[in-house]
């Protein structure tokens, strides 16, 4: 009992990279997959969480070792690699964390109720709620937090995993022909949702700075193996709810001809009647309050971040400016992402679905190439031997980088051409 408490109070990193995938990647895409593809759709999940794993895991282990982050690592390497990763996260940035509030608010309206509301002002709401406790609270609040929410999400999906296999899945139409998946609209999803599964590569740098915020509230440093395991942890959870997500979708979806909406109440409307229709009624405000705290976690600890990243990116990128790690900076770059990103959901809601498509676009293209940099981070002389990645770590690392650029050129034809 000791040692799972232990484990428990080491949860950090892990944890909040758990909390931030398990929301478009599973809720949404996970979902819609069960749903249109059915069950061979556990394939591209499965192959996406191991081709990606060591992308990942460098993070842990490149920061654990040298004491930086993966992005000082990228500097390291020559300052190509910086401006690189920072005109990414430059594009990806407003249209993710957009994206993220503007499903939040769907889901909120759906579960109040409360249709006649702009989901413009429920995100503004969200804005201020999120940006006052992250400022307020800032890591030991988000860790705290998020062990409880994600500890009743993961229950609240066992159950309701359970109960849709209970049940049996739901009877198909007479008129119901399986959807294509070799088709370009199959191959543009397929894309997607490995781009985004568990999510996108560039926040491998996430990791990084959480480790290190971590370690400044803590007593002591763990050892390299026991932040490997906590991470691991949290890795083998994103994985393990997505197919979670895949098996709730197709048993209550698959073979009904119901297409999953792409505006945000629409969706979230359908993704609780699709629990309720199956299950009961009774499940309603079981189901949507867990739907509901898997989008808020994933907006809180995608929000600090974000923030987090851009004041590294740019104190790296201007010494002199020394914001690295100031308290002050970090709610002013929480404010300044909360305005932007309100103003982009206020003049751009219509064409939310275009903006996701372009960061996942762009996330997915240039994922080879940033679990490249991530190699030769851990590769460099800034580690020492010993405690570089494993033989078959790097081998997994090459064929991760062969298989994503593979649907990078597929998916830049398709999109260009």
């Amino acid at each position: 009992m000791s040692k799972l408490k232990a484990f428990i109070k080491s949860l950090g990193p892990g944890l909040l990279f758990a909390s931030m995938a398990i929301g478009t990647s599973h809720l949404v895409l996970s979902t819609k997959a069960g749903a249109q593809y059915g069950w061979i759709m556990a394939i591209p999940i499965i192959l996406a969480n191991i081709f990606k794993y060591p992308f990942f895991e460098f993070g842990v282990r490149y920061t654990h070792v040298t004491g930086k982050t993966l992005i000082e690592g990228y500097l390291n390497r020559g300052k190509g690699y910086l401006w690189f990763y920072a005109a990414i996260t430059l594009i990806t940035t407003f249209t993710i964390l957009a994206a993220l509030y503007t499903v939040t608010a769907g889901l909120f309206i759906n579960l109040f109720g409360i249709p006649g509301i702009a989901i413009a002002n429920v995100a503004l709401a969200l804005f201020i709620l999120i940006s006052t406790l992250l400022i307020i609270g800032r890591y030991n609040f988000l860790e705290n937090s998020l062990k409880l929410v994600v500890s009743i999400l993961f229950i609240a999906l066992i159950v309701t995993t359970g109960l849709v296999i209970f049940k049996g899945p739901v009877e198909a139409a007479q008129d119901f022909k399986p959807t294509p998946i070799f088709n370009e609209m199959g191959i543009l999803f397929l894309i997607s949702l490995m781009g985004w599964m568990p999510t996108t590569v560039e926040a491998s740098s996430w990791v990084s700075l959480w480790s290190i915020e971590k370690w400044k509230n803590k007593a002591g440093k763990p050892s390299l193996k026991e932040s490997l395991q906590e991470f691991n942890f949290g890795y083998f959870m994103t994985a393990l709810l997505a197919i979670f997500f895949l098996i709730i979708g197709t048993m209550t979806l698959y073979g009904t001809n119901t297409e999953l909406s792409g505006n945000a109440v629409t969706f979230a409307d359908q993704v609780v009647s699709l629990f309720t229709t199956h299950i009961g009624q009774w499940a309603y405000i079981f189901i949507a309050v867990s739907a509901f705290a898997t989008m808020f976690s994933t907006c809180m600890t995608a929000h600090d971040a974000v923030a987090r990243v851009g004041l590294d990116i740019i104190g790296l990128l201007s010494p002199k400016l020394n914001i690295r790690g100031k308290k002050g900076y970090f709610a002013l770059a929480i404010i300044v992402l909360s305005l932007v990103n309100f103003v982009v959901i206020a003049a751009f809601s219509a064409n939310m679905g275009q903006l996701v498509a372009l960061a996942t676009f762009v996330s997915f293209v240039v994922a080879p190439i940033i679990g490249y940099m991530n190699l030769k981070n851990v590769m460099s002389s800034d580690l020492p031997e010993n405690l570089k990645p494993k033989r078959w770590l790097q081998m997994l690392t090459y064929a991760g980088i062969i298989f994503l650029s593979f649907f990078s050129f597929l998916y830049f034809w398709m999109v260009v051409f």
